[in-house]
């Protein structure tokens, strides 16, 4: 009786052995684990949320057991696909590099589901690497000039600014009533903080100094959520 219920508990996966079942698994969790820790450490000072990296343990731990029960059969991989292509997944991806670390886990879940554990330890050592130097990497931030003038101020401050940028601060938007004039002038975080240095006054003084001005805002845009 106990051996019948062993070779049921077993089922499909009757080619493995038990041993080699819990070192799969466990191999799995420790990619998981290394997973985790980059995951953890390139995503400080951003918007760091500890449940999808616990989810990047539980994923690389679930492909490596649905891979071993797989195997080589063919209908239970026929099934798979059908099953997965049933299921929607409407998480939003944050940042893109979480897109990285979910095929990660997955990719390393395989490897160890097929016992191809070397496979999985360079590739994640490899990976590990590259987001350790390169994942605290920033998009510099993007600062807008938005200005408000009278209208015969209008060829004034456009001449002021490409002046004043050397020409490098592209205008996204310009919007004219009949007696008033608004630009919006796109340009890097450096582009703004090197212009400044250089000239002797700050744009703002500059552009008052013109006359006729409204106001002037300076507003800072990043592509990364948080900071």
């Amino acid at each position: 009786m106990k051996e019948q219920l062993y070779q049921l508990f077993q089922g499909s996966i009757a080619g493995v052995s038990m041993d080699d079942l819990v070192l799969r698994v466990a191999i799995s969790v420790v990619l998981g684990l290394v997973i985790f820790v980059s995951y953890w450490i390139s995503h400080a000072g951003t918007i760091y949320s500890q449940k999808f990296n616990i989810n990047l343990i539980t994923l690389t731990v679930l492909t490596a057991t649905v891979m071993t029960v797989i195997g080589n059969n063919i209908a239970l991989s026929l099934g798979m696909v059908g099953a997965l292509s049933i299921v929607r997944f409407r998480t939003a991806i944050k940042d893109a590099r979480d897109t990285t670390y979910i095929f990660w886990a997955i990719i390393c879940g395989i490897c160890c589901g097929v016992g191809q554990f070397m496979a999985a330890g360079i590739g994640s050592v490899a990976v590990f690497v590259v987001l350790l130097i390169l994942g605290r990497v920033r998009n510099d931030t993007r600062t807008l000039i938005v200005i408000r003038a009278a209208r015969t101020q209008e060829l004034p401050v456009e001449g002021l600014v490409f002046e004043y940028f050397k020409g490098r601060a592209v205008q996204r938007v310009k919007n004219t009533t009949e007696d008033a004039v608004e630009f919006m002038f796109e340009l890097s975080r450096g582009m703004l903080d090197r212009a400044q240095k250089k000239a002797e006054r700050p744009i703002t003084d500059e552009l008052y100094a013109l006359g006729g001005i409204d106001y002037v805002n300076i507003v800072a845009q990043n592509d990364e959520i948080g900071s």
